[in-house]
């Protein structure tokens, strides 16, 4: 029954009965739960496997999803590759039921391959199609993975200007019903209509003003004045001097103007003039904050519209830098304060006819392998320049740089340095596919504390 089982995978077709009796005698048989996992990820080779009953997944972790990237049932041989390479697995073998399994050993596999062309032959074809759909099913995880990456990014991003708004407005409201009170209060008193007139002049005056900006201090003299403000407001009993000095102070006021202001009205009327004014000043600063988070939502949505390169064709000519800001923006949830980022553009680099989207995927992997590098401590360095008839895009970090050994093999598919399930091993992959399609290259440089990916692309 087994040795049927096994003249169904080409890799044993060509064998004899006999030489399959011999492995079947030779070999182990393994009995898996459901669960159970036949070997794991990063795990050294030994053996490998042929599924004789039930079957079994083949899993890929990249961060923290867990992916099911094959079923493989009876006749069906697992670890080969592993073998050949002799390097860790590069996938999980789990049964989701109750199966059995021939362990064969890496002596009688290494037989089995260098002694039989047709079996050779066999296991390169195998092993060509598994890489095929393994590659396959895991650039679209690749995919998802950058989707995920622009959606942790926005969602980020968006929420702290977005609380910000929230606040703002939730405390203008307050303020307007302040201010509704005040100029009810105000309207109580009677004023003559010039004292009235010149109430409202200031105010607009002052508004106008702090619109153009004239109100700039440096922190220390900004503190001294308010301190000041405050300090006279409390010799004339307004209770609430703490919260008025900086609203005064960012509109231009000092205790000269104060005390000419305290003068030209009667004592009893002044506090009520002023919590006019600081509330109108309150209303107008909360509708500034408001603005400005609204500002910066719109400047991050044209971000992502940019970086996704929405509703336009998929290829066109295309601002390099832009590229590179607007990926800035997306990850910009990573980027700790401790890390720098120093920018070298050729302010006249021309356009490029390339596809923006995907090249916005090669400088996501850069650079976020770049802060992942740094740890969240150095510089993150972003250069452009023109060589002969190339656009050079250089991303470069401090960090501790790529061991010798591991440069050869960086662009290699499911090569990855990261601890299993932390990386598909597609990311550099995946940008050099993207820049050869591009008819450009992409090289690296690196030692402690100066690693540089160049990009080039032709101009033309």
């Amino acid at each position: 029954m087994d040795r049927e089982i096994l003249k169904k995978n080409a890799f044993f077709s060509g064998l004899p009965d006999e030489q399959l009796d011999h492995l079947l005698g030779s070999g182990e048989r393994i009995y898996l739960e459901a669960g159970e996992i036949l070997m794991a990820e990063g795990s050294l080779p030994d053996a490998f496997y042929v599924v004789l009953e039930g079957e079994v997944e083949i899993l890929k972790f990249s961060g923290n999803r867990e992916v099911v990237i094959a079923m493989n049932g009876p006749c069906s041989i697992l670890g080969e590759m592993s073998l050949i390479e002799d390097a860790p697995r590069t996938a999980s073998v789990r049964a989701p039921r109750p199966c059995k399994l021939l362990k064969i050993s890496r002596a009688t596999f290494n037989g089995l391959v260098y002694g039989n062309p047709t079996v050779a032959v066999a296991l390169l074809r195998t092993v060509m199609r598994r890489l095929r759909d393994t590659e396959g099913m895991l650039k679209q995880q690749e995919k998802l993975a950058s989707l995920g990456t622009l959606a942790a990014g926005l969602a980020h991003e968006l929420n702290n200007p977005a609380a910000a708004a929230g606040r703002s407005s939730a405390q203008l409201r307050k303020t307007i019903d302040e201010w509704l009170k005040a100029r009810s209060d105000l309207d109580t008193l009677h004023l003559d209509e010039s004292l009235n007139n010149l109430v409202m002049h200031r105010l607009r005056v002052d508004i106008v003003r702090n619109d153009l900006a004239i109100q700039a201090f440096d922190p220390l003299e900004r503190s001294d004045r308010e301190q000041e403000v405050e300090s006279w407001l409390a010799v004339y009993s307004i209770d609430e001097a703490w919260e008025y000095a900086p609203l005064l102070v960012s509109f231009g006021w000092q205790v000269p103007d104060l005390v000419k202001w305290s003068a030209a009205f009667d004592a009893k009327h002044f506090p009520i003039i002023l919590r006019l004014l600081v509330t109108g000043y309150k209303a107008y600063s909360l509708l500034g904050e408001i603005n400005n988070s609204m500002e910066r939502i719109t400047e991050i949505v044209s971000a992502v519209k940019d970086y996704t390169y929405l509703d336009q064709a998929p290829l066109k000519k295309i601002d390099l830098h832009a590229g590179l800001e607007s990926t800035l923006v997306i990850l910009k949830h990573k980027i700790k304060q401790g890390i720098n980022i120093k920018r070298e553009y050729d302010q006249k680099m021309p356009f490029i006819e390339a596809y923006g989207s995907e090249l916005n995927q090669v400088w996501t992997n850069l650079i976020d392998n770049a802060i992942e590098a740094m740890q969240g401590q150095g510089e993150l360095r972003l250069r452009t320049y023109r060589e002969g008839g190339q656009a050079v895009v250089e991303i470069g970090d401090d960090g501790p740089g790529i061991p010798e050994n591991v440069l050869p093999r960086l662009f290699e598919p499911f090569f990855t340095t990261k601890e299993p399930g932390k990386g598909t091993g597609l990311g550099l992959s995946v940008s050099y596919n993207i820049i050869q399609k591009h008819r450009g290259k992409i090289e690296v440089s690196s030692q402690p504390g100066d690693t540089r990916f160049i990009v080039c692309l032709p101009l033309q």
